[in-house]
């Protein structure tokens, strides 16, 4: 089962025209566009922004609620994969010294592999997919 982190988006329509996007979720992350691809795109830049800074200041990143309507965005792929390293681990109940030594590396190496500037490659990617029982699947969309 492949899991992707991603979050519902409100569009609401303006009466002067364009829409207001607003993350239930995650209130901090309000954007808007011209038009719907416009308010799209820019809530999946808002989104990530936020969930960047988020995990710098070390809050809390909350779970994707349940909701009927609204759109499905997701973040950066940057993102993605440190939330996913992070939960992965997490589930587990696995420490980064734990990451850090089934990967035989040091606990800053293992800790980047959660940051969304961390800049890991594929190949560390996969080490610690596969340190954690799972398998990295790449797709696009």
């Amino acid at each position: 089962m492949s899991t992707t982190i991603r979050y519902a988006a409100v569009l609401a329509p303006q009466p002067e025209g364009g829409f207001t996007v607003t993350f239930p979720d995650i209130p901090e992350a309000i954007t808007e566009g011209d038009d719907r691809d416009a308010a799209l795109f820019n809530a999946a830049e808002v989104l990530t922004a936020c969930l960047e800074q988020r995990m710098e200041d070390e809050e809390v990143i909350p779970a994707a609620s349940k909701v009927k309507s609204g759109e499905w965005i997701e973040p950066a792929a940057a993102v993605q994969a440190a939330l996913l390293m992070r939960q992965a681990r997490e589930e587990q109940g696995k420490s980064l010294a734990d990451m850090a030594r089934a990967l035989d590396t040091s606990w800053p190496a293992a800790q980047r592999l959660e940051q969304p500037r961390g800049n890991p490659t594929l190949k560390q990617l996969e080490r610690a997919a596969a340190a954690l029982g799972k398998r990295l699947v790449v797709g696009l969309s």
